[in-house]
C-alpha cells in the first residue's frame, strides 16, 4: 500500500520515517551488514544478562512506590491475578525478539490449540471479557465485512440470551456491543425468545448451570433447533480433556490466561468451532473491525500457548496436594489459640478456582480483634499480605472470620502468613468501638436534592427518607437506576446504603456525612469504584 494518501503522508508514516528510520540511518551508516551483526551481537548479549531483578523489599515496583504483596487471596484482577510460569515468561521474551504475520501466527497457534485441547479451533484473546465480546460480534457479523463495519449501529442480529442465574459483571463483553440483552429463567421462556434477532446465547459456567432444567446441555440443545451458537464463560475453570462445555453442545467457550493456567495475566483462550473462532479473530486486531482496540500481541500469544501446553504436562495431584499441606501448617499453627478455630477445606469438585482453603474463625469480643481489622493489619503489614473475605465489624458483628487462599502462594510464604496470622491473633492490639455521636438524632425526614461530584462528571439524585429515630429507610432514586435505603443517623452523622439493580452488575452506595439543618454532605464509597463528594439539600 502506498504511503502517500492524496498527496499527504499518513500520521503513521511520518512516525515510521522520523523515528524508526532515523534511528536506524546512524546505526547503518557504516555497513548496514555490520549493523545486522551488532544487533544480533546486542541481542544475544541481552539474552545472556536477563535477570530476575529485586524481591518483596526491593524490586522495581517499590522503586515507584507500589508495594507489591504475598497473594493469599486469589485470581483477583485487582490484585495483578497471578504469576506466570517460568514457561510462559521464556516464551513471551523469546517472542519478543522476532517479527511476524499476525494472521499466520494466529493460524499456527489456532491448530495447536485445537490438537492441546481437543477442540477444533481455538484463539487467543485479550482475558475472557475480551473473548466474550469478540464471540458476540462474531456472532451478528460473522465476517460479512459490511456487518462489521456497520457495527454497533446496524444489525440485524441485536438479540444476546443470557439465563438469569448467568448475569455477572464479565457480560459487559455482550452488553458492549450494543445488542440487547434478553433474561430468561426456563426452558419454555428460553424457548420462546428465541427469534431471528438473536445473535448468540450467553452463560456463565457454575453451579446454577451444571445440572437442572436451565443447565447448559440443555440450553444448548434447545439453541440448536434455532442454528443459534451457545457461548459458555468458563473463564476461571481448569481446560479439562475433553472439554465438558464443548461436549455439552457449546459453540465456543472462553477462559482466562491469567488464572488456573499461570499465563499473561491480559491473555485468553477461546475454543470451540472453527469458523465463529476465526470469525472472533477477524473481528480483532490486526483487523480494523469492532474489536480493534483488544489486541493481542505476539508476546501475550505465545505467552498464552506457553500455559496451555503446560497446563497438560503438569502434575495437578501434587499441586493439590501442596496447596493443602500449606494450609494445613497455618491451620496447625493458630492451634491453641483461645477462641480461634480454623478450618482447612480441601479442594471442591469446582472447576473454577480449585484448590485447598482455609476459614478461620473467632469471637473479636474475646480475641480483641475483629476480622476486617486482621485483613488491614497484615495489608498494612511487612511483608504485605492479602487474604480473602473478611467479616467482622465493631461493635456490631463481632463474630469474626477470615479466609486464605492457596491457588497463587509460593513455596515458603504459608510459614510467613501463619506467623503473621498468630501475631494479629495473639498480639491483637488496641481496637476502640467507633465514637457515636452524642445527643438527639437530626431530623432527616422528607425528600432531599442529592449532588455526588464525581472524580469527572456530576450526579443529580434524590432521596426519599423515613425516619423512627435513629432508623432510616427509603428510597434512592439516581440518574438511571432506583433502590431502596437504609441507613442511621446519630446525632448529626448520618450513614445511609443501597444497591442499584444494575443487570449483571449491582451499584452499591456507601454514604456518609453530617447533617445541618435543611443541608447533608460527606464522603459516598462505591467499592471498587472508589469515594466522591455528596451533598443533599432538603426538597
Amino acid at each position: 500500500m502506498s504511503s502517500l494518501r492524496n498527496g499527504k503522508w499518513s500520521r503513521r508514516e511520518i512516525l515510521r520515517q522520523s523515528g524508526i528510520v532515523s534511528a536506524l540511518g546512524a546505526a547503518t551508516a557504516i555497513s548496514p551488514v555490520a549493523a545486522s551483526a551488532a544487533g544480533m551481537a546486542d541481542k544475544t548479549a541481552s539474552r545472556a544478562t536477563l535477570v530476575h531483578d529485586g524481591d518483596l523489599h526491593d524490586n522495581l515496583f517499590t522503586r515507584i512506590g507500589v508495594r507489591p504483596m504475598i497473594n493469599g487471596r486469589g485470581t483477583y484482577t485487582i490484585i495483578s491475578g497471578s504469576c506466570s510460569l517460568p514457561e510462559v515468561k521464556q516464551a513471551m521474551y523469546d517472542a519478543s525478539f522476532f517479527f511476524v504475520q499476525l494472521d499466520e501466527m494466529m493460524n499456527g497457534i489456532g491448530a495447536q490449540l485445537a490438537e492441546l485441547t481437543g477442540a477444533e479451533w481455538g484463539i487467543t484473546t485479550t482475558g475472557c471479557a475480551a473473548a466474550i465480546c469478540l464471540a458476540t460480534v462474531a456472532c451478528i457479523a460473522g465476517t460479512d465485512i459490511e456487518k462489521c463495519q456497520a457495527l454497533p449501529y446496524v444489525k440485524k442480529k441485536d438479540q444476546v440470551i443470557i439465563p438469569n442465574h448467568s448475569r455477572n459483571p464479565y457480560d459487559i463483553g455482550v452488553r458492549m456491543s450494543g445488542v440487547e440483552v434478553i433474561e430468561v429463567d426456563s426452558p419454555e421462556e428460553f424457548r420462546s425468545k428465541l427469534s431471528d434477532r438473536t445473535a448468540m446465547v450467553y452463560i456463565l459456567s457454575g453451579p446454577l448451570s451444571t445440572s437442572g432444567p436451565m443447565s447448559i446441555s440443555v440450553l444448548c440443545g434447545i439453541a440448536k433447533e434455532k442454528n443459534v451458537p451457545v457461548f459458555v464463560d468458563a473463564a476461571a475453570e481448569e481446560p479439562i480433556k475433553p472439554n465438558i462445555h464443548l461436549a455439552a453442545g457449546a459453540s465456543l467457550v472462553g477462559y482466562s490466561g491469567g488464572k488456573c493456567m499461570r499465563g499473561p495475566q491480559s491473555s485468553g483462550m477461546m475454543i470451540g468451532n472453527k469458523e465463529l473462532c476465526k470469525a472472533a479473530y477477524y473481528q480483532a486486531a490486526p483487523h480494523h473491525c469492532y474489536g480493534r482496540a483488544l489486541k493481542c500481541s505476539k508476546e501475550e500469544a505465545m505467552g498464552l500457548l506457553a500455559a496451555v501446553r503446560q497446563w497438560y504436562k503438569r502434575d495437578h495431584a501434587a499441586e493439590q496436594a501442596q496447596w493443602l499441606a500449606w494450609m494445613q501448617h497455618i491451620a496447625d499453627r493458630l492451634k491453641g489459640i483461645p477462641n480461634v478455630t480454623a478450618d482447612v477445606i480441601p479442594a471442591q469438585e469446582d472447576l473454577s478456582n480449585r484448590c485447598a482453603t482455609l476459614r478461620i474463625h473467632w469471637d473479636a469480643a474475646k480475641v480483641g480483634i475483629t476480622g476486617t481489622e486482621v485483613a488491614a493489619r497484615l495489608d498494612a503489614g511487612t511483608p504485605r499480605i492479602a487474604l480473602l473475605g473478611a467479616q467482622g465489624r465493631r461493635p456490631d458483628i463481632m463474630e469474626s472470620s477470615i479466609g486464605v487462599t492457596s491457588y497463587m502462594m509460593e513455596a515458603g510464604q504459608d510459614k510467613i502468613i501463619a506467623d503473621a496470622l498468630h501475631e494479629a491473633l495473639t498480639n491483637p492490639g488496641s481496637h476502640p468501638d467507633p465514637s457515636v455521636p452524642a445527643g438527639s438524632p437530626a431530623s432527616v425526614q422528607g425528600s432531599w436534592a442529592v449532588t455526588i461530584d464525581y472524580l469527572r462528571g456530576t450526579g443529580e439524585q434524590k432521596f426519599v427518607l423515613d425516619q423512627k429515630g435513629t432508623e432510616l429507610t427509603g428510597e434512592h432514586h439516581g440518574e438511571i437506576y432506583n433502590s431502596s435505603l437504609k441507613g442511621e443517623v446519630h446525632g448529626d452523622q448520618i450513614e445511609l446504603h443501597s444497591i442499584m439493580p444494575v443487570g449483571g452488575n449491582p451499584l452499591h452506595y456507601n454514604f456518609k456525612g453530617t447533617v445541618s439543618g435543611g443541608n447533608m454532605s460527606g464522603t459516598v464509597n462505591m467499592g471498587e469504584y472508589g469515594d466522591a463528594r455528596w451533598s443533599a439539600v432538603r426538597a
